[in-house]
């Protein structure tokens, strides 16, 4: 099959074919159709299946007719983060290069003043996160009644964040006849209760078991001490396999002084974090896909919805804490078809972070053996000490949800390295190639 059977307009299929595109993925095959004819759909798909350009694609085609009005948006995009609004935003400027569609992005971070404006003109599509939607709404900026098209991405994201309240309240603003597309990687029941009561006898489709992980992706645990762990990472970033990274971090704190010790180092390093503003953040993360810089460190605010291609590798430099945020991490590699490679630095402490990510993908992960370090560890000082959260954490932003404080876990004693001259500013780590630099796998 090809986009050619998919019912899609010709000037569609020119820039489909434009961007190198011949043959659509599972979702999309499943879900354009249907969506070109006007039926409502539930999708059940992570990122990384082609998701995004399942409900793009023939929302560009539907919205070829008709004219937008002031302060009117004709359809709209709900996403839960600021990221995957401005990807979704990338992937209507792509696909829609030959229709003239207009189009809002509402998220915090960006002067209000120029959104309003952009909604002032009209918008054929707005794409939004839901709190500066209500923002706007509240202020009388932006009517709702004349969107014929809504669109739930990531629900079970909006979920975790806090954001089916204002979900609900969003709906309940536009009108009764319209056409609703609802995409989660997962059904929880709470999402299942939104799909019932705003989905009118919804097409139901699942191209993949929500907790699996991508078969392209080779896994790796790293046995490794809290004071080891800068000089692993340094050990395994400069083997040649090494093209580009993204390095995640259970902290925003880890992440800026990870960063700063991989610059130090020489390594052309950026970072994205919670605490950056938006412009910021969409800055450094041009940097990356640009390819000027080659290692992205990251909290997991980056983990869900980044789509970043010829991502070779990802090092979960912390275990995350919640099971679900693995899956989604390593997802940013192996990505259409490619094949990637995925470590995850284990210490003392994260048994059972590691026993949880292996009970929801069902996997054993291969552990590979590390060799002593030659050089000496960097002080214990310079690097935060690992906890463990009691709740739920992430490294990104949580509008509405309710963390509960960390505590601080017993620390086992680290290994001893012998001493000996530092090679560069932070010292420690393992030697050699891979897989080299770990001296044997142990399947568990």
């Amino acid at each position: 099959m090809n986009f050619a059977d998919l019912g899609l307009s010709e000037e569609l299929l020119r820039a489909v074919g434009d961007a190198g595109y011949d043959e659509p993925t599972p979702i999309q095959a499943n879900a354009i159709p249907p969506v070109l004819m006007m039926k409502d759909i539930i999708g059940i798909a992570q990122t990384g299946t082609g998701k995004t350009a399942s409900f793009v694609l023939p929302m560009i085609d539907i919205l070829a007719h008709g004219r937008s009005r002031a302060r009117m948006p004709r359809s709209l995009i709900l996403e839960p983060t600021r990221e995957l609004a401005a990807q979704v935003a990338e992937n209507f400027e792509k696909y829609g290069k030959y229709h003239k569609l207009s189009m809002a992005l509402l998220i915090g971070g960006v002067s209000m003043g120029d959104q309003i404006k952009a909604l002032e003109k009209g918008v054929d599509v707005l794409i939004a996160t839901p709190g500066r939607l209500m923002d706007l709404f509240e202020r009388g900026n932006i009517l709702l009644t004349g969107c014929s098209l809504l669109v739930i991405d990531e629900a079970d994201r909006m979920l975790d964040m806090g954001f089916i309240p204002d979900i609900e309240q969003i709906c309940t603003k536009l009108p009764r006849q319209r056409q609703t597309l609802l995409f989660s990687a997962t059904m929880p029941p709470p999402i299942k209760k939104l799909a019932d009561k705003f989905l009118d006898n919804p097409k139901t489709i699942e191209v993949a078991r929500a907790a699996t992980t991508n078969a392209n992706i080779e896994q790796w645990l790293v046995p490794v001490s809290s004071s080891d762990k800068r000089g692993t990472l340094r050990d395994l970033l400069r083997q040649p396999e090494v093209r580009t990274a993204i390095i995640f971090c259970n902290r925003k704190t880890t992440v800026r002084e990870l960063n700063k010790s991989l610059r130090r180092s020489g390594f052309r390093s950026c970072e994205i974090h919670g605490d950056m503003e938006q412009p910021q953040r969409l800055a450094e993360l041009e940097l990356f896909k640009a390819g000027e810089v080659n290692i992205l460190v990251a909290s997991d605010v980056a983990a869900r919805g980044l789509d970043i291609k010829g991502v070779s590798h990802v090092v979960n430099f912390d275990a995350p804490w919640h099971p679900d945020d693995y899956v989604h991490r390593i997802g940013r590699t192996g990505r259409a078809g490619a094949t990637g490679t995925a470590y995850t630095f284990v210490t003392a402490e994260d048994g059972e972070n590691i026993a949880n990510i292996e009970k929801l993908t069902g996997q054993k992960i291969a552990r590979l053996e590390a060799k002593p370090a030659d050089a000496a560890p960097e002080p214990e000082g310079d690097e935060e000490k690992p906890q463990r959260a009691r709740g739920r954490r992430r490294g990104g932003e949580q509008p509405k949800s309710t963390v509960r404080s960390a505590e601080k876990p017993r620390r086992s004693p680290a290994p001893r390295a012998t001493p000996a001259p530092a090679a560069d500013e932070d010292a420690g780590g393992w030697n050699g190639p891979i897989p080299g630099f770990l001296d044997a796998r142990i399947d568990l």
